[in-house]
């Protein structure tokens, strides 16, 4: 079973910048999307970025003109460049493979921002 495995993640200072990477084990096929999502403390998971496969990429207003997402096919890796960061964005970031009848999730990884 193909699983995702992120990396990147730690701690940054305020103004900061970090490039978390997720890596599929495997071949994919029949992705529509690939997301990143974040789940600060005590609350909900919330969408941050995405790249259709044949589509523009979005982003989520809190994010927008700071965060970057981009994909390597080849590598079957999905990126988040993340700079400006903010003590808000302090989160586990989880990508996310939207599949034609399924999704993959990786486990997620932990971004902390802080003097």
């Amino acid at each position: 079973q193909v699983q995702l495995a992120e990396s990147g993640g730690g701690l940054v200072q305020p103004g900061g910048s970090l490039r978390l990477s997720c890596v599929a084990s495997g071949s994919i096929s029949d992705i529509y999307a690939m997301n990143w999502y974040r789940q600060a403390p005590g609350k909900q998971r919330e969408w941050v970025a995405v790249i259709p496969i044949d589509s523009e990429v979005n982003y989520a207003d809190s994010v927008k003109g700071r965060f970057t997402i981009s994909r390597d096919a080849a590598k079957n890796t999905l990126y988040l460049q993340m700079n400006s960061l903010q003590p808000e964005d302090t989160a586990i970031y989880y990508c996310n493979f939207a599949l034609r009848g399924s999704n993959l999730w990786g486990q997620g990884i932990q971004v902390t921002v802080s003097l």
